[in-house]
């Protein structure tokens, strides 16, 4: 069980709610295909994808961003029992689809930095900490699903060990530094 703290909740809740997922979601994930071309490899499918004007262009790919963020959105709304929300899903990428579950931090990483673009300087060390919390929590979950996990790492307490340091970090008004962490 993870434990959200009430600026956390409200902070997570708002900036999803302040999204217009129709243009996040496809920039985040053209962003991921561009910058890691190996994850291209999930969307043979979808047609072109030869060079970043066809990702970008690409209809197929823009929808199934805007998927990943009604995704995202589920479990914003169910952050108590984020594991039920997605354990439809969690089984479909890994053992219908077999997705490398990196792929999944990767995502992560350029729905983040999408985000940071969109909320500029409203985007602060306790912001990202929020939403990186929430994006770590969400991949932990899939993992333990995909049953690829190590046993030390298998639960959430990884997650609440990583936060618990950058609350300190942020208590001792180190807050520039903290955005320098990432969970992975």
């Amino acid at each position: 069980m993870v434990e959200w703290t009430d600026f956390e909740r409200t902070t997570i809740s708002s900036i999803f709610a302040s999204l217009d997922y129709n243009d996040v979601g496809p920039k985040a994930l053209c962003r991921c295909l561009i910058v890691y071309p190996w994850t291209q490899r999930y969307f043979g499918a979808y047609g072109n994808l030869y060079n970043p004007a066809a990702i970008k262009s690409n209809p197929l790919i823009a929808a199934h961003g805007v998927k990943v963020m009604h995704g995202l959105d589920r479990a914003v709304k169910n952050m108590d029992d984020i594991k039920a929300t997605y354990a439809e899903l969690s089984v479909l990428h890994s053992e219908k689809l077999h997705v490398d579950r990196d792929n999944f931090r990767l995502l992560a990483d350029c729905l983040t930095i999408v985000i940071a673009a969109k909320m500029g300087s409203a985007f602060t060390c306790d912001v990202q900490a929020a939403l990186q919390k929430f994006v770590a929590v969400v991949k932990c979950l899939w993992e333990e699903f995909n049953g690829t996990l190590l046993p030390e790492v298998l639960s959430v307490s990884t997650v609440a060990l990583y936060y618990s340091h950058v609350n300190k970090c942020m208590n001792k008004k180190l807050k520039k530094k903290c955005a320098y962490f990432r969970f992975y």
